[in-house]
């Protein structure tokens, strides 16, 4: 049970050490005017670092009482595991196993989940794009696992495809802002379950170079995976366990369950030093109690059990707790997001995970249909709840629409301009209370009766004193119109095919990629992996 004391303030630094890059000047009407000027005014690779303190909802007293809460669950009512090795090694670390079901002591668990680090750096096959999870980082990832698929042009929703899927992965790798690559940004339903898994890996190793993810559904899949993230980064087994390359995230089956498949590929990552991830998906009053202290607490002790055997099997191995806890619509059953009740629940977690000593992942969401206004207040209202509670690692930060149910290029163009504000936000550039920035002199020299545009103080900085959009415009209704009338989620499409239009892979030596043909070919061969058809 820790926390971290936050780091220095560098004095108009970037959070990595760094000054800011230059931006293409061109005033407001620049930034709509060309696609490539929008698209080129993207802020550099950084990692953020959150300095704020932390929104903390639950008084010490209240800390005490969900930690209490979760437990009790665990010690008097249990856990399901449907997935035998989870349960003969809940056995023989003297947990009380009755079929199923899984009773375990509190000092048990609070003594593994002590085992994990408070912080972990994973490595992709380009170490520049390596990512640290815990302490005042914050990272963002794409929308994950929706089903279908939207954009202006079709108009409509429609099943996802490998085309959809790649074009996503581009916008991945294109954006800076965007840190990892996350589970399938969309789900190729047009190949065959058997070997989805390798076509979208060749693809996301193909077209990213950044940190990716497995889905932990069955054994096949997970173990393919991992080598084939070790072919990528030309890793021998022994480098490939030295340090965590890659990540699985996997759902509870709440209210209480754990099921077979993603424990299986839970143990099977961190026995191999590979990061895992838990999150119950807990919708208060449908998965969970209606009250969002409960459900918060019903989705900790969920989480905690399963990272508990995880450090009983592999002590040390990176672990993150995570939330998805929202509430549902009460007079449909539908899942509601980007809530007041999804972002209490978020901080209170936050605090949670503080409490546990363990990195947390939260997730940008919304309800919403479209890429509309709906869309982005929940987002942001998402978004903004990952800051609050120091979330960090944040799924499905761009791109996700209907409750994770489609994902949107346009959408998660938009996405991308507010984690850049967020990203600019927490520069502490913008705080710097130096004599430079208190501006005395130019306060003197402008006096009551001048302005600030065309002095020295100003045109030194002008360039870098302010956010500069991608998608936003600030012309006022007149030029506006002049201009064509272009709506926000219109300004999108145009930054989206624009990116797709000039995308270049990131560089890879051409024997490793005919290396990672030659193993989806074989495994292609073999059948790939089992499925339910």
């Amino acid at each position: 049970m820790a926390d971290i004391s936050p780091p220095a303030r560098p004095d108009g630094a970037r959070s990595d050490g760094t000054r800011p890059a230059r931006r293409r000047s061109g005033g407001r009407a620049a930034n709509t005017a060309k696609r490539s000027t929008a698209v080129s005014q993207q802020m550099p690779w950084r990692i953020p670092v959150n300095y704020d303190s932390p929104t903390e909802p639950l008084r010490p007293e209240a800390v005490e009482a969900v930690h209490n809460g979760a437990m009790r669950i665990l010690e008097e009512i249990g856990i399901e595991f449907l997935h035998d090795e989870s349960l003969d090694l809940f056995r023989k670390a003297g947990c009380k196993v009755d079929g199923t079901n899984v009773k375990m002591d509190r000092e048990w668990v609070v003594e593994m989940i002590g085992r994990a680090p408070d912080q972990f750096t994973m490595t992709p096959r380009n170490p520049e794009k390596a990512i640290p999870v815990g302490g005042h980082h914050i990272l963002f990832g794409n929308v994950s696992s929706p089903p279908n698929y939207f954009d202006l042009e079709l108009g409509k929703k429609v099943s996802g495809t490998r085309e959809h899927c790649a074009n996503l992965l581009k916008l991945t790798q294109h954006f800076n802002c965007i840190h990892f690559a996350g589970g399938y940004p969309v789900e190729p339903v047009d190949i065959h379950a058997s070997v989805r898994h390798l076509d979208v890996l060749f693809d996301k190793l193909t077209l990213t170079d950044k940190v990716v993810h497995a889905y932990s559904l069955g054994q096949e899949r997970v173990e393919d995976v991992m080598e084939m993230v070790k072919i990528a980064g030309g890793l021998s087994e022994e480098e490939f366990q030295a340090k965590p390359r890659m990540y699985t995230n996997i759902n509870s089956t709440s209210p209480l369950k754990h099921d077979a498949p993603m424990m299986d590929g839970l143990l099977r990552l961190a026995r191999r030093g590979q990061a895992v991830m838990v999150t119950p998906f807990t919708l208060a009053g449908a998965m969970a109690p209606v009250t969002m202290t409960g459900a918060v607490t019903l989705s900790l002790a969920e989480s905690l059990s399963a990272l508990a055997l995880v450090q009983w099997v592999a002590p040390g191995v990176p672990s993150v707790i995570g939330t998805f806890t929202s509430n549902v619509d009460m007079k449909s059953g539908a899942p509601a997001f980007g809530t007041p009740e999804y972002m209490r629940a978020t901080q209170m977690t936050g605090q949670m995970a503080r409490f546990y000593g363990l990195p947390m992942r939260g997730s940008g969401v919304c309800a919403a249909n479209v890429p509309d206004g709906q869309a982005m207040w929940e987002t942001s209202n998402s978004l903004w709840s990952a800051v609050q509670s120091r979330t960090n690692i944040v799924y499905h930060a761009a791109g996700w629409l209907e409750g994770g149910l489609i994902a949107s290029p346009e959408k998660f163009v938009m996405d991308c301009e507010v984690i850049q504000m967020i990203q600019r936000y927490m520069e502490p550039v913008l705080w710097d209370a130096s004599d430079e920035s208190i501006a005395f002199e130019a306060i003197q020299e402008v006096g009551p009766n001048g302005h600030y545009f065309g002095i020295e103080h100003t045109q030194q900085r002008y360039e870098e004193a302010f956010y500069q959009p991608m998608v936003s415009d600030w012309r006022n209704y007149e030029a506006f119109e002049a201009a064509g009338s272009i709506w926000t989620a219109q300004r999108a499409h145009q930054v989206y095919r624009d990116i797709i239009d000039n995308f270049t892979p990131p560089p890879m030596d051409i024997a490793i990629k005919d290396q990672l043909a030659d193993f989806v070919a074989r495994r292609k061969a073999e059948g790939g992996a089992p499925t339910d058809f």
